[in-house]
């Protein structure tokens, strides 16, 4: 069983433009090819055990799916680490980095 979702694994992190692709992408960067793929097995395993639960159609989320579920964390995070630098910004402003000064349009 463990050497089939390996190679579901194997096979998922090599389609383009997906949830898995993306998910091993992050994995593989923090803890390596080969444990990214189990994991991705993993997930293979689970997503298979609730369709067939609830007898629904496999839906994929898309490749920004990871990205844009935190993206407001990230905005939030940046900003407060701006403010620490001591550079002021509101959210919505347009934003111009010109050489190494931040300018605020409208402001």
């Amino acid at each position: 069983m463990s050497s089939l979702l390996s190679q579901c694994g194997w096979a998922a992190s090599r389609t383009k433009g997906t949830y898995l692709r993306s998910k091993y992408n992050r994995l593989a960067g923090r803890r390596g090819k080969k444990r990214a793929i189990i994991a991705l097995g993993h997930k293979i395993l689970i997503a298979a055990y609730f369709i067939m639960r609830d007898k629904t159609a496999y839906k994929e989320l898309g490749y920004e799916h990871l990205t844009l579920l935190n993206r407001t964390a990230k905005i939030k995070r940046y900003l407060k680490q701006l403010n620490e630098l001591g550079i002021e910004l509101k959210v919505g402003s347009d934003i111009e980095y010109n050489g190494s000064l931040l300018l605020t349009k409208g402001t």
